[in-house]
């Protein structure tokens, strides 16, 4: 489907829907005006018939006023005051009783007279859908007028309205109305909006037919020119754009030897080698560090074959013969590679990348070309290591950004104990004792603190070893049990790790994740659930540690890994800042996510052992 026909299609629609909905509402407004209509005329009919009532009793005091209704003729009042509307079913006089007294309908006299709901609500509280229903059902509405002394009435004048005889004789007749507007309306809008999206999209079309024939390089640019100088519009101003294209379509020449030059000078750059093989697997494109890997000069390789350039017999050519003739890719693959002058063989990581050719899905018989990268795996390493130094300074940084608050507080506290006692005894006051006191309680805190934070930075020398992942949780998990039973806490665990193994320091990664699972347990004082899950994901081993607990706030996220950060009377700050440290120092990363009221994850990824 064209753009032209989904604006075309899309701006109908939207007409229609806009007179659909006006019309809808204009219907609505129209029986919300008959509702009230028919209201109005209810009680002026019912304040008719109470008078009619009135006028016969006071006009005859002599007798009861029950012989004096009988004898009235008030019924063929009433049935004249009904026949006034045709919303009305009935008007009935009826004592404390509930006993018909008098009737529009003689056949109801002397019957009880059912309770319908009163009508006023249906019109004032109740919106248009609403009215809809009520007009569906058969069910039949009332007003009612009391007479007699105020508070003790005697006689009851009761209207009967059928919603039913408002939707035949005014709503339908509307609706039949509104519907043929509407119709009217919709067509009118669909021709319009033809109409308009023709005359609209007519220079689009022509300029499609323009850009066609600059595409093949058969355009006239005095035509072009024409068309432009002509329309002054934004059609008129594309052409001109097209004519400009065409031009230059047609008179410039670029220099590919140029660009291939500039793009060669590129490749040369890195310190990788890459090379690119066609189709037909001989070599197109060599560059980077092929001498390096190679210790062949790229302009005597161009041209070659794949097994030309990488023999078959050697550990790097038939992976990638390999490689070519089943189509995968290989990402990082440690291969020897053996030195042209027979000292010996060193080690690259390969990867290779299949290069589909355009169209390859209409003609899936085509050859596909290969993308060879060498990189040298030391290059990579001091990269890598350079990136740990980095992570491992920001995360000392992390840790120890509590330190300070933790040396200022008690050094504060010497210096105003200090000056406080140097007052003292400028006045030749000499009890000084409160002051030294304080002063030395606060320099033993100080030594304390220092204490902690020099063992806590002190180099720790590991003791790694490779561990099965899926044992090493189990051993976690049966170390938490006892303690979260005792909290009532409902441990489960899950491992999905294909029999993966982690290179850490046994003893120091479970000091780490047995500091998460205590705050875990701690986080849920009234009971709750632990799940500790492990599983292999992008090459890396993740651990995770959630608990259904308070959660922590967005405010205290960034500050849970700092050293002596706590917001437990009794803790130390210390636990998660130790587990920071040690998932750095086994080349990890630990995060969170957490939501207040419904718990927290922890997420710790260690890298697998090779």
């Amino acid at each position: 489907m064209s753009t032209q026909t989904r604006l075309t299609l899309s701006s109908v629609l939207v007409m229609t829907a806009i007179v659909a909905i006006i019309s809808i509402l204009d219907l609505g407004y129209q029986m919300d005006a008959q509702y009230r209509v028919t209201l109005e005329q209810a009680e002026l009919l019912k304040r008719l018939a109470s008078n009619a009532i009135v006028d016969a009793l006071n006009s005859d005091r002599q007798h009861p006023w029950r012989e004096t209704l009988r004898a009235s003729k008030l019924e063929h009042n009433l049935l004249d005051i009904m026949s006034s509307s045709h919303a009305l079913l009935e008007i009935a006089v009826c004592d404390n009783n509930n006993e018909i007294l008098i009737d529009s309908d003689p056949k109801s006299k002397g019957r009880n007279f059912p309770h319908y709901a009163d009508f006023g609500p249906i019109v004032d509280n109740t919106n248009w859908l609403q009215k809809v229903k009520v007009l569906n059902k058969r069910t039949y509405y009332q007003l009612e007028q009391q007479l007699g002394t105020p508070g003790r009435p005697e006689l009851y004048v009761r209207v009967v309205i059928d919603p039913g005889l408002i939707k035949a004789k005014d709503i339908m007749p509307t609706l039949k109305k509104s519907a043929s507007v509407a119709l009217a309306s919709v067509a009118g809008a669909l021709c319009i909006t033809l109409l308009f999206s023709i005359i609209a999209f007519r220079p689009l079309g022509r300029l499609g037919h323009l850009l066609d024939l600059v595409a093949k390089d058969e355009y006239d640019p005095n035509a072009l020119a024409l068309v432009s100088r002509a329309r002054a519009d934004e059609f008129g101003i594309m052409a001109t754009k097209v004519n400009l294209l065409g031009q230059r379509l047609r008179g410039a020449q670029y220099d590919f030897s140029d660009l291939r030059g500039n793009f060669e000078r590129l490749l040369d750059q890195l310190e990788d080698a890459v090379l690119m093989f066609g189709r037909d697997r001989r070599l197109v494109v060599a560059s980077g560090a092929v001498e390096k890997f190679l210790g062949r000069v790229r302009a005597d390789l161009v041209g070659l074959s794949l097994p030309e350039v990488f023999p078959p017999n050697t550990t790097l050519g038939l992976m990638l013969a390999q490689a070519a003739q089943t189509g995968r890719p290989i990402r990082n693959r440690r291969v020897p590679i053996a030195s042209r002058d027979g000292s010996g063989a060193f080690v690259a990581l390969l990867s290779v990348d299949i290069l589909e050719p355009l169209g390859a899905g209409n003609n899936p018989g085509r050859g596909t070309g290969l993308l060879v990268r060498l990189r040298d795996p030391e290059a990579a390493r001091q990269v890598g290591r350079q990136l740990q130094t980095a992570d491992r300074l920001a995360a000392i940084s992390r840790i120890t950004s509590g330190v300070a608050h933790e040396v200022k507080n008690p050094l504060n506290a010497i210096l105003m104990h200090v000056e406080l006692a140097r007052m003292k005894l400028a006045r030749e006051d000499t009890d000084v004792a409160p002051q030294m006191e304080i002063i030395s309680r606060e320099i033993l805190r100080l030594d304390r603190v220092v204490k902690t934070f020099l063992d806590f930075t002190r180099p720790v020398e590991l003791h790694a070893a490779e561990v099965p992942l899926d044992s090493f949780v189990r051993e976690i998990v049966d170390l938490a049990a006892p303690q979260a039973e005792a909290a009532g806490i409902r441990v489960s665990v899950g491992a999905d790790t294909e029999a993966a193994n982690i290179r850490v320091d046994a003893d120091l990664m479970k000091q780490a994740i047995l500091n998460v699972v205590v705050n875990a347990i701690q986080a849920m004082p009234h009971g709750g659930e632990l799940r500790i899950e492990c599983a292999v994901r992008d090459e890396e081993a993740e651990i995770r540690i959630s608990d259904t607990g308070v959660g922590i706030p967005p405010e205290l996220r960034d500050k849970i890994f700092r050293l002596y950060y706590t917001t437990k009377p009794e803790g130390s700050g210390i636990g998660l800042a130790m587990t920071f440290r040690i998932v750095q120092l086994h080349d990890g990363s630990i995060d969170f996510t957490s939501e207040p009221g419904k718990g927290t994850t922890f997420v710790l990824r260690l890298p697998l052992s090779v």
